[in-house]
This record gives structure tokens, sequence and C-alpha cells, in this order.
């Protein structure tokens, strides 16, 4: 499988000529404030599965970060959370995920997050000193996996380019020192924010057997499309 050079910039503006795939379950959002325009955007239900995500790791690692809760009590919430938004997750993306033959990369997402859940949890509730004093670097690298394995199957640069950044994120934790949870939450809650606003790269679409003969040459043509305007 090929990463080589392509004409396709890593992250741009949305681009409006969407693909069955990606209408359905479509979100608008405008915010106004009188006459004045705020924000005006759209979103795929991938884009709202970035978005759920992101809300998920800034209040968990902000919580850690600030919050005078206990770490046992953090553990219940967090877990009940994360189950949630997995499931909500795999919902959202489950359609696209089957017209693009991805499934397996939200099963990949799904495994990564559950394991590193049981991981902390362990952590937690048996004291071990190890897996408590690295829960941000762990969490970096689970993240950073999925990133990876994400770029493999959508053959996209942009996944991972932001998987080696969260690599790299680990060693800047020592810089960070008291506000460790804080940092990682920003940077893997605002990565999931800028992949939702943003266009990324990605393979051509497949000829998937899930979608009708017109619905594959609906896609066709929004291909076309979206390539003339690049």
């Amino acid at each position: 499988m090929s990463f080589g050079i392509s004409q396709e910039p890593l992250l741009r503006p949305k681009q409006s000529e969407l693909d069955i795939q990606d209408l359905r379950g479509l979100l608008q959002v405008r915010l106004q404030l009188g006459t004045v325009q705020l924000h005006s955007a759209f979103y795929t239900r991938v884009d709202q599965a970035l978005l759920l995500w992101s809300s998920i790791a800034i209040a968990i690692f902000a919580t850690a970060q600030f919050s005078p809760l206990s770490w046992v009590f953090q553990a219940y919430l967090w877990t009940a959370l994360t189950i949630t938004g997995t499931i909500i997750v795999a919902t959202l993306t489950r359609f696209w995920a089957r017209v693009e033959q991805l499934s397996w990369v939200v099963r990949m997402w799904g495994l990564l997050t559950i394991s590193g859940v049981v991981l902390t949890d362990l952590g937690i509730f048996l004291g071990w000193g190890i897996v408590l004093m690295n829960l941000c670097p762990l969490w970096f690298g689970i993240v950073a996996l999925g990133y990876f394995f994400t770029g493999i199957g959508l053959r996209s640069r942009t996944f991972l380019g932001i998987g080696s950044i969260h690599l790299l994120a680990i060693s800047l934790l020592p810089l960070v020192l008291g506000w460790q949870f804080l940092f990682t939450g920003l940077v893997i809650g605002g990565s999931l924010v800028l992949l939702s606003e943003l266009q990324w790269d990605m393979r051509p679409p497949v000829e998937s057997p899930t979608l009708s003969a017109s619905e594959r040459q609906f896609n066709r043509q929004q291909h076309h499309r979206r390539q003339a305007s690049v």
C-alpha cells in the first residue's frame, strides 16, 4: 500500500459534494447573534462521532486535572461514559463504515478504547503504580495506535501524521509537569475537533456492494465534482 505524494492536501475546508454515506444523518449547524452569523457548518455522522469523543476526552482529563473527586469514583464514572460513548460511536458510524468497508477500523477503535479503560481501572482498583504514573503516555499510545490503523485503512497521511503527533506528545509530557492531564485532554480532544471541522485526505471511494447501482453512480459523480473543485 502506497502513501506517496498526493495532490490532495492533508487538511482543507470541507467540500459540499458529499457521498451517500456522508449525507445520511448529516447535521447542519448555524449559530447567529442577531444578524451576525457566528458559525455555519455541516457535520457528517463521522464528524459527530469525532466531536463526541473530543467532549469525552476533554471531560475525563480535565476532571482528573482539577476535580477533587476520588480516583475510584472517577473510574466508575468514566468507565460508564466511555462504554456509552463507544456504543453511540459504533451506531453513528455503522453505515459509513459498511459502505467504506472499514468496519474493522471502528471495531479496532472500540477494542483499543475498552482495553485502555480496563487497564486504567485495574491500575486504580489494584493500586498498580506503574499504570497510575503513566496514564497520559498510556492513552497517547492507545490513541496513536488507533490513528495508525485508521490511516492504513483510509490510506490517509493525515491520520498517520496525527498519530505521530500523539507519540511526539509523550516526549513533551516532562515539560508540562503538574498539567499533564490537561495537556493530554487538549491534545487528544483538540485533534478530534480539528478532524471534525476540516476535510482530510483519504483513498478514492470504493464500489461498495452495500449501495445500490444508482447510489454508486451518485457517489462516482460526487467524486468527479470534488476532483474538479480541488
